[in-house]
C-alpha cells in the first residue's frame, strides 16, 4: 500500500495485520481521488473509520490543509499515527480514537471532504450519513464519498444534501453525496 501522488508519493504505508480491517484497494483509492481531484488542496478532510489512514494521508499528500482520522480500534489508531509520522504529516492531522457516531454528534468541526468506509453491511454507513446531515458538519459545496458493497442500499439525505453518482468497481461501489451543488 503506497501513497499515489503528491508530496509523499511512493511512500509505503504500514498495514494492519489480520482480517478485521479491509483496506481500500489501490484501484478504488485512485478512483476516489479522480472523483475529487481538484477539490482536495487546502481542504479539511475527515477519514472516518480510518483503518490505516491511507485515504486521509493521500489527501494530505495532495495538499489538504488538515485531516482528522477516526477509528475505534486501538491498533488502527496506533498505525495511523505511525503512518502520519512516516509521511511527516502529523502536524496537519488530528487522530481520534472512539465511536464514529458519537464523534459525529459532538464535533464542532466542519469538513470539506468526508470519506466513509465502515465495515460493510453493518448499518454504520447509513447511520453515519444520517448523522452528518443531522449535525450538518459538511461545508457548503462539500463532498462525501462512501465505500460500500454493491449490494448495500444507501439513503437519500435531506436537502441540501444530494446523492450523486455511484461508481462501481467489481463488488465495491463508491457513492458520492454533495451539499448545495449539482452532483457529480
Amino acid at each position: 500500500m503506497r501513497v499515489i501522488t503528491g508530496s509523499a508519493r511512493g511512500r509505503r504505508l504500514k498495514e494492519l495485520q489480520g482480517k478485521e480491517t479491509r483496506p481500500t484497494t489501490a484501484r478504488v483509492k485512485e478512483s476516489v481521488f479522480n472523483i475529487v481531484q481538484f477539490r482536495v488542496e487546502g481542504r479539511r478532510v475527515l477519514d472516518l473509520f480510518a483503518g490505516t489512514g491511507q485515504i486521509g494521508i493521500e489527501a494530505l499528500s495532495r495538499g489538504a490543509k488538515t485531516a482528522t482520522f477516526l477509528d475505534q480500534r486501538t491498533d488502527a489508531i496506533r498505525l495511523v499515527r505511525e503512518n502520519l509520522e512516516l509521511c511527516k504529516f502529523s502536524s496537519r492531522a488530528n487522530v481520534v480514537q472512539g465511536d464514529a457516531l458519537e464523534f459525529l454528534s459532538r464535533t464542532q468541526e466542519i469538513f470539506d471532504f468526508i470519506f466513509l468506509d465502515p465495515p460493510y453491511e453493518t448499518g454504520l454507513l447509513k447511520n453515519a450519513l444520517e448523522c452528518i446531515a443531522k449535525f450538518d458538519i459538511l461545508s457548503d459545496h462539500g463532498i462525501i464519498l462512501c465505500e460500500s458493497s454493491v449490494t448495500e442500499a444507501l439513503p437519500e439525505l435531506p436537502e441540501p444534501y444530494q446523492m450523486g453518482r455511484v461508481y462501481r468497481y467489481g463488488k465495491i461501489k463508491i457513492t458520492a453525496y454533495e451539499k448545495n451543488l449539482p452532483v457529480l
